[in-house]
């Protein structure tokens, strides 16, 4: 019942869908995250796949990720921006919305306030006044994370070995999430200080000389 959302590779849209939603928006650099607003706004549903057989390939590179991570993020800001009075009218069920302006707090607007907090509370020698709420986000992710682990591995049995594995995949994915820190607050001043820019940069992903010899 919360917010689903279209997730590039490995999707499938039904052609009426798309035609009641207005078609993809060429006005965005992350078309997927754009329709999933249209799609919830409309009434429709989004199924996620727990296993599917479509894979993501990563990026090579620190710039590439940072590149990829940006166009993410100012997409994804970028349609609360610019359907935040059609949410607001539509019938979308309660839930939905809660979970909508839950997901804009925890992923957007947190991040970006989480660096003046700490700022502040390193030159006025305060105690950070979000630490409720950066700990929530933390939670949810830690709980994400070792869920998602916990499921891929359904079906083998539970060993000392494999709980210190998942154990240490969520560690390594909790630091490697932290980039958001970064990445979040630098494309909110970016955004507010700039007009829309539509800036897409492309990049190299791991796999992708194998697509070019098939």
């Amino acid at each position: 019942g919360g917010i689903g959302e279209l997730r590039g590779n490995g999707q499938f849209v039904r052609r009426s869908a798309l035609n009641r939603c207005g078609g993809w928006n060429e006005q965005t650099i992350t078309d997927d995250l754009d329709l999933t607003i249209r799609l919830h706004i409309d009434n429709w549903k989004i199924n996620v796949l727990n296993f599917p057989a479509v894979a993501e390939e990563g990026v090579k590179t620190a710039i590439a990720l940072w590149h990829q991570r940006n166009r993410w993020a100012e997409g994804g800001f970028q349609r609360y921006l610019d359907y935040w009075k059609a949410i607001l009218k539509s019938p979308m069920p309660w839930p939905k919305k809660f979970d909508l302006i839950a997901f804009l707090i925890v992923q957007y607007i947190l991040p970006a306030a989480a660096i003046p907090d700490l700022l502040i509370t390193i030159t006025q020698h305060q105690a950070p006044i979000l630490t409720p709420l950066t700990g929530l986000a933390l939670s949810l992710s830690l709980w994400g994370m070792v869920t998602g682990l916990i499921r891929v591995n359904t079906g083998k049995k539970f060993t000392f070995a494999l709980g210190l594995n998942i154990l240490a995949q969520t560690i390594r994915g909790m630091i490697y999430m932290m980039h958001w820190f970064i990445i979040i607050p630098s494309v909110s001043l970016r955004m507010a200080l700039r007009p829309k820019r539509l800036k897409w940069v492309k990049t190299v992903h791991l796999g992708e000389h194998l697509s070019a010899e098939v």
